[in-house]
Formats: C-alpha cells, sequence, structure tokens
C-alpha cells in the first residue's frame, strides 16, 4: 500500500464515502487538508463566512438529501464556532460530520496558540467524538465516524486531527467496513411487541399517529401512509416531520403542540391509543404532561431505546427502525373504518381552521400561503426560529418529506439562511425557500457573500415586524406588554445591504405587490432577497401556553 498523508487520508474518506461537497473554512491548523482539496476537483468546497454557517449550511444538505453533511473548521476558535451548529444537528438528529483541525500533539494541554479542547467542549452535543493522535489509527476513526453518524438514530461526531497526524504518514488502508462491538444499533423491532402494538390497535376506537422526525431519517413516509390509510387512522406530525405525512390528505391533522392545529391537539386528549413513531415527546408537543393524552395506551416506536419512557409513560415500547416496523405492524393489523372518529375529527376541522384576520394590512400568513400558491407546493421551505417558523409551518402546506428544514430541538436563530445554502447545493434542481424573520437573519447575513459568489439561488423572504416576535408575543401575552429590548426597528435596509452584496433585493410593503414580487424573484436565476414589511404586532395562533394542557389553546380571533 502507497504511503499517504493523514491529509490524503481525509480526503480519500471523503470520496469513498461519497461526499461530494464539503462546507468550511481554513485556517492554519487544516491547511495540510486544504492543500489536497486544492487537486480534489470531484469534492465542491464552499467557504461560508463564518464556521456556525458552514455547519448549519452541512446540517441543512444533510436534511434536504439524507446523506452526512460535512464541514472543517480550524483549531481554537475555528473549531469553537462549530459548536451551536453541532448542537443543532445533535438535537434534531442530523447525520454530521466535522473535521476540526487542531495544534500538534506534543503541544496539546500547553495552551498553544489557538488551541481548545474541542472534544470535550462538544462530549455531550455529539453522538462520538475522536481525537486521533496516531497516524495508523486514522482510516479506521474516519470510517467509524461516517458509521455512527448515519446508523441507528443519526447525530453529529466530531473528529479533531492535530497537524503533525495530518502531515504524518501511513501505509494504513482505508477500511471497506466496519464493525464496533459497542455500537449495533438495534433495527428489527421485537416480534412479541409488535404482536401486542397490532391487537391495541385493533381493539382501538380512536387512535392517532404522533410521528416525529425519525420518520423522516428512516425514509419511512410510503410505510406512514400506508400504515395509516389501512387503519383509518389521523396522523400528527411534530415540526420535524412535517411534509411526512402529506397535510392535504383527509387523515392529516397538520402539527400539533404549542402552536398546532386545534384539531390535532383535541385528537390528542381524546384518543384511546396514540401511536408514537420517531417523536421523543418534546415539551413543546405535551404541554402539562399529567395531562398529555389523559385518556390513552401509548405504543413508542423508536431506534433509540433511552427515548422510550423518557418523558412520558410508555405501554408498549417497540425499540428498532420505523420503517421496518411500520410495515410489520400493517401486516399485523386487520384494518378498520373508524368513521365516527373520523367523522369527529372532520367536525374540528370544520370548526377550528388556522385562520387570521385579514384587514387590508401585509400580513405573514399571507405572504406563507403566496409561497405555497406560486411555487405549487414543490419548494424546499427553510426557516429561521420564531413567529416566521411557525407561521411558516401552519401556513404553508407540507406534502413531501425533506421539503421541510428548520431548527426544532434548539430553537438557533440564524439556521435557516445557511441551512438553505446547503439545502440548495444538495438539491441544485429545487426551488429553495429561507422563511426568515428581521431579527434571526441579521444573525448570519454575512453569508449574502456566500450566495453571491456562488451563484446560489436561494430565494430569502424576510416576515419584517421589526421586533423579535416571538419574544414580544410571550411579553404582550404575559408580561402586561411590558416590550423590553425586543424593538430593533429601523436598520438595516436589507434591500440595500442586499445590493452591496451584489444581490437582488425586493421591498413589498402591500398585499397586492407579494405575489408579482414572488415571481419577480423565482424569474431570477440568483439569490434574491425580500423584505417583507408585515404588521408589526401580528402574533402565532393557536398557542398553549407553557405549563398549560393541550386543550387549553388560546386565540387571539376567539
Amino acid at each position: 500500500m502507497k504511503k499517504r498523508t493523514g491529509a490524503q487520508i481525509v480526503v480519500e474518506a471523503l470520496i469513498k464515502e461519497g461526499v461530494d461537497t464539503v462546507f468550511g473554512y481554513p485556517g492554519g491548523a487544516v491547511i495540510p487538508i486544504y492543500d489536497v482539496l486544492y487537486d480534489t476537483p470531484q469534492i465542491r468546497h464552499v467557504i461560508t463566512r463564518h464556521e456556525q454557517a458552514a455547519c448549519h449550511a452541512a446540517d441543512g444538505y444533510a436534511r434536504a438529501t439524507g446523506r452526512v453533511g460535512v464541514c472543517i473548521a480550524t483549531s481554537g476558535p475555528g473549531a469553537t464556532n462549530l459548536v451551536t451548529g453541532i448542537a443543532t444537528a445533535y438535537m434534531d438528529s442530523v447525520p454530521l460530520v466535522a473535521l476540526t483541525g487542531q495544534v500538534p500533539t506534543y503541544m496539546i494541554g500547553n495552551d498553544a496558540f489557538q488551541e481548545a479542547n474541542i472534544t470535550g467542549i462538544t462530549y455531550s452535543i455529539t453522538k462520538h467524538n475522536y481525537l486521533v493522535k496516531d497516524i495508523d489509527e486514522l482510516p479506521r476513526v474516519l470510517k467509524e465516524a461516517f458509521y455512527i453518524a448515519r446508523s441507528g438514530r443519526p447525530g453529529p461526531v466530531l473528529v479533531d486531527l492535530p497537524k503533525d497526524i495530518q502531515n504524518s504518514s501511513t501505509t494504513t488502508a482505508y477500511p471497506e467496513k466496519i464493525k464496533m462491538r459497542s455500537y449495533n444499533p438495534h433495527c428489527e423491532g421485537n416480534p412479541k411487541q409488535i404482536k401486542l402494538a397490532a391487537k391495541e390497535i385493533d381493539d382501538s376506537e380512536r387512535p392517532v399517529i404522533y410521528a416525529g422526525g425519525g420518520i423522516i431519517s428512516s425514509d419511512a413516509s410510503r410505510e406512514l401512509y400506508e400504515f395509516a390509510h389501512h387503519n383509518n387512522i389521523p396522523v400528527t406530525t411534530t415540526l420535524m416531520a412535517l411534509g411526512a405525512f402529506p397535510e392535504d390528505d383527509p387523515l392529516s391533522l397538520k402539527m400539533l403542540g404549542m402552536h398546532g392545529t386545534r384539531y390535532a391537539n383535541y385528537a390528542i386528549c381524546e384518543a384511546d391509543l396514540v401511536i408514537a413513531v420517531g417523536a421523543r415527546f418534546d415539551d413543546r408537543i405535551t404541554g402539562n404532561i399529567a395531562e398529555f393524552a389523559p385518556k390513552a395506551k401509548i405504543i413508542h416506536i423508536d431506534i433509540d431505546p433511552t427515548a422510550i419512557s423518557k418523558s412520558v409513560r410508555v405501554d408498549i415500547p417497540i425499540v428498532g427502525d420505523a420503517k421496518d416496523i411500520l410495515s410489520k405492524l400493517k401486516s399485523f393489523t386487520k384494518g378498520k373504518k373508524r368513521d365516527a372518529w373520523n367523522r369527529k375529527i372532520a367536525e374540528w376541522k370544520e370548526k377550528y381552521p388556522l385562520k387570521y384576520e385579514k384587514n387590508g394590512k401585509l400580513k405573514p400568513q399571507f405572504v406563507i400561503e403566496k409561497i405555497y400558491e406560486i411555487t405549487g407546493g414543490k419548494a424546499v421551505i427553510c426557516t429561521e426560529v420564531g413567529q416566521n417558523q411557525m407561521w411558516a409551518a401552519q401556513f404553508y402546506c407540507h406534502t413531501r418529506p425533506r421539503n421541510f428544514i428548520s431548527s426544532g430541538g434548539l430553537g438557533t436563530m440564524g439556521y435557516g439562511f445557511p441551512a438553505s445554502i446547503g439545502a440548495q447545493i444538495g438539491r441544485p434542481e429545487e426551488v429553495v425557500f429561507d422563511i426568515a424573520g428581521d431579527g434571526s437573519f441579521q444573525m448570519n447575513i454575512q453569508e449574502l457573500a456566500t450566495v453571491s459568489k456562488e451563484n446560489i439561488p436561494v430565494k430569502v423572504a424576510i416576515l419584517n415586524n421589526g421586533y423579535l416576535g416571538m419574544v414580544r408575543q410571550w411579553q404582550q401575552l404575559f408580561y402586561k406588554r411590558r416590550y423590553s429590548q425586543v424593538d430593533i426597528s429601523g436598520v438595516p435596509d436589507f434591500v440595500e445591504v442586499a445590493k452591496a452584496y451584489d444581490v437582488e433585493g425586493i421591498r413589498i410593503e402591500k398585499t397586492s405587490d407579494v405575489e408579482p414580487a414572488l415571481k419577480k424573484a423565482l424569474s431570477i436565476k440568483g439569490p434574491v432577497v425580500m423584505d417583507f414589511r408585515i404588521e408589526r404586532e401580528e402574533n402565532v395562533y393557536p398557542m398553549v401556553p407553557a405549563g398549560a394542557a393541550l386543550y387549553e389553546m388560546i386565540d387571539g380571533l376567539a
């Protein structure tokens, strides 16, 4: 075997693992890797303007494609700038490999220039991480990193690469296969448990399927659809699972939880059986846990055994892959009409639709509806975090998996724009929108340079209300309208900022201008920033107040 340097082994690993794009920012401790990339045309490197954005872009690429996202950063501050992005991917179970430079092994622990203990810093927010101290171990470590990131419950893995390891040489071959005694994800559900669950499903009169992001990770959307229709069971999804079940289907309840639909929340409250698949019973979903699904038995299907009964008591746990288990459950269940239950849900849908006041002012919900209409519902929608995120979740009809990309568990402002860059690169033929708030967009606004330089045709729709909108909403509803440090109106002029980066900018202030602006944006082959000056104090409804039960929703229109 010919000798290769550590840096060459890193790039060899990327090629063998099917990586076609990496996102990164060079620095002294990763120069050897970048020197090899210089002669590697089969891998596209996208230089973002901040390491956090590189990690979010890799995350967006992974969510949009189902492949492992890869980012690179130098040691010290370069590595620590990845932390928020790594934590975002960890909370949402996104397959990611982060490669960080490190000071030479003989300098570790000496407070060398740009040294940081990044493996220690990221210990609690990675699925696993490595500090490579032996060049002969590097091929195995890289193979394991990709295997761990993409298998079982996916997640981020960090590999810390001292500079002397990158420059050292070895003849050790890159493994074709990997087997780890300490890590063996269990994919096939226990047959006894599956049969028990099937009996409960057949016996139930008012079941609800509560689908989480694990449906997306497992590519189990088709199995979910077939299982739901075979048994005539309504389906509600989490934010992470939007699009896993088509929202234009009669069995769809859309999203549940704090800003979910009334009919989804009512269905959970009245259900006699909840079938949770690839979901973790997040507090934004359950509300008051003591009041969550009070009349129901709970079946919980998840590939991660630690997620089961972590927050909510489960009657029938099934550990394994959602795709496999849903297929088996369908074969074991008899199918049932459940006409009375579905009629009741249809009544709730008719009585409690998602709605907003139409008073002639420019409303964010209207903007989202128009984006859906003009794109035919086929756009990849990325969001920032806050009101913009919830409006995008509620008023865009999500019908396809991997077409809604958002930071759920960590709730990371500044995520959406760089994530949309990764999504657009991963799916170049698709229309990609970043639904943004004016506060979130400014957190990674420097990535306008990336979309401009690389001509990445992301369409940014800023729902600009001049506030940190969701915080303002809480201050209005629960703090007697004491608006403390949430007014960010006045600056910047997003259209002029876009122009400074050589990006097309459009300002929209009237309802009648929304459709022409969107059509113009879609006719432009490059990136576009649209500044929608929406009504400033519009709120997201329905809303379950913190600590309340799901049936205790408030609605400003009631």
